[in-house]
């Protein structure tokens, strides 16, 4: 049989199984929809923990880091709809809270909004990983309490995956805080994206 027959009879079948493997592979994605603690704050995007992860894990999966420094819920909220699209993420690691908790922003809206993140993940077939924030207590009992207290709530009314705030180690060592106090340093991020491997590893699918 001529072999240029042939391969003009199967180039269809050829074709769509090509572009069904790159489907596939496209969906092997996580998306980490963060703030400045996952941007890298005044470093190079290189630098920061979702780069390194990537690195570690080799792009299996492949680690979009879609965050922006002192981006609040409403903005990762505004952004969300364009992200999900042109990444079609497996998975989307949501760091947000933390800049409307320092600007003392209701917790009932916060939580609204986040609430809003997960829902529109869900509906796009990807599974939301919520990350629990923290305030700095300087920032009142009873409103700290009340903003930690959200993050489980909502991981409990969506049934889905809490992690735990990496930053509370981070915080434990000074020598890797920039000098505001509230940012990790460049050297901070290898042993974030250590724990953050830690972490995900049981709900992610990694290779």
């Amino acid at each position: 049989m001529n072999f240029n027959t042939v391969f003009r009879w199967h180039f269809p079948f050829l074709l769509l199984l090509a572009l069904f493997t790159l489907r596939v592979a496209a969906a092997d994605t996580l998306l980490v929809l963060g703030d400045s603690l996952s941007a890298g704050y005044r470093m190079s995007a290189t630098v920061a923990w979702p780069a390194l992860l990537n690195d570690k894990w080799q792009k299996s999966p492949v680690i979009v880091n879609g965050s922006i420094s002192g981006d609040t819920a409403t903005q990762g909220l505004a952004r969300l709809p364009a992200l999900l699209k042109q990444h079609q993420p497996r998975w989307v690691l949501i760091e947000l809270g933390g800049n409307d908790g320092l600007r003392g922003f209701p917790p009932q809206s916060i939580e609204k909004d986040l609430s809003a993140i997960i829902t529109q993940v869900k509906a796009a077939n990807a599974q939301p990983l919520l990350m629990q924030v923290r305030l700095p207590v300087n920032y009142g009992r009873r409103y700290t309490e009340s903003f930690s207290a959200m993050y489980p709530r909502l991981a409990k009314t969506f049934s889905i995956p809490l992690l735990p705030f990496f930053m509370e180690q981070v915080y434990q060592k000074p020598e890797w805080m920039q000098q505001d106090g509230i940012h990790p340093n460049p050297d901070a991020q290898p042993f974030i994206a250590d724990v953050m491997a830690k972490e995900l590893a049981p709900l992610v699918k990694h290779e």
